[in-house]
């Protein structure tokens, strides 16, 4: 995709079997789509997929080591640092949180300084302080107004402290702090995290007014809109996949495997010879466990064997008993006079 990074309109965003290992193992793998500038790409899935990481990723936040991705025509990661400066994180936990003790004033002025040291050109710092200024100011204007923003409806104007917005409120902030830098690519996370129905709709319309004005929008959800473009870091379960092998076995006339969850597909091709091992175990024990014949019990006028019998087992356990202790004597006497020689 031959894209000029430096164009003013939004950045188109493609990705084939993109992938990031951690230290504990893949946070996504197998990622797979492609959005045109302008769109409104809804990231969702269960929590702990790798939603976040996804976010970071697409951003030139975090290094991915499987398949490939390219945001306005600048591959990742070898154009990391390149997609850094055309894009900008929203809310993003742990990542871009808004400071609590700061009122919107002075995280807005905060960011607008922050632009124009570190984005700007050469020629925009040579200018004269008003000039500068000036457009610190126009940018932040322009920023509210596409975040819905409206500073007079704060309790305290823009004196308020993030602490006193509502969440509906504090999303707004971050998106403006966000669209300061003019981006081509708008991330942030936890889209409609404690939001409600009202709000959420609400929240969701800003992002489709952002995506209007040119700007590529990714939004990590729970929930995405039908209208937005669905991309899933779920993976498919291991049931599903034994069902679908289950089902193109039977397909071709072959056995069902049996119990998926139970038994894994190794032991599945060994069930016809374990099935034939068990039959030819069973028939074996079959034979071999024929009742044996018992002696019979002693009539009621044998008390004399009986009594036989049972004078000899005591004698025979006298008898050792008493072998047992006399060697067990021998052997400490030996001990003794070993000890005493010592």
């Amino acid at each position: 995709m031959e894209t000029n990074p430096d164009e003013p309109h939004g950045a188109a965003v493609v990705a084939d079997g993109f992938g990031l290992k951690g230290p504990r193992g893949w946070a996504f793998r197998g990622i797979g789509f492609e959005a045109e500038p302008g769109s409104l790409v809804a990231i969702e899935g269960p929590s702990g997929t790798g939603r976040t990481c996804l976010l970071l990723a697409l951003t030139g936040r975090m290094k991915t080591q499987e398949g490939h991705a390219e945001v306005a025509g600048l591959p990742l990661p070898r154009r990391m640092a390149a997609v850094r400066r055309i894009s900008a994180l929203g809310p993003v936990p742990g990542v871009s949180d808004l400071d609590p003790a700061f009122t919107v004033a002075e995280h807005l002025r905060e960011r607008a300084l922050l632009q124009r040291r570190f984005d700007g050109s050469l020629k925009a710092l040579l200018r004269r302080p008003a000039e500068r200024s000036a457009d610190a100011r126009a940018r932040i204007d322009e920023a509210l107004a596409a975040a819905g923003l409206d500073l007079a409806t704060l309790p305290k104007g823009d004196r308020t402290s993030v602490r006193d917005l509502e969440r509906l409120e504090a999303l707004r902030l971050s998106i403006a702090l966000a669209l300061i830098g003019r981006p081509r690519l708008l991330a942030l996370d936890d889209t409609d995290l404690k939001l409600s129905d009202a709000d959420r709709a609400e929240a969701w319309a800003l992002l489709r007014s952002v995506a209007a004005s040119g700007i590529t929008v990714l939004a990590v959800c729970s929930e995405a809109p039908e209208d937005a473009l669905r991309v899933s870091t779920a993976t498919r379960t291991p049931v599903a996949r034994t069902a679908a092998t289950s089902a193109a076995r039977a397909a071709d006339g072959a056995p069902a495997e049996k119990s998926p969850a139970r038994k894994g597909p190794a032991e599945a091709a060994e069930a016809p010879e374990a099935t034939a091992a068990t039959a030819a175990t069973a028939a074996t024990g079959a034979e071999a466990t024929e009742p044996e014949a018992t002696e019979p019990e002693p009539a009621a006028g044998d008390d004399t064997a009986t009594t036989a019998t049972t004078e000899k087992t005591a004698h025979t356990a006298h008898t050792d008993k008493t072998e047992k202790t006399a060697h067990t004597e021998k052997g400490e006497a030996d001990a003794l006079a070993e000890a005493g020689r010592a």
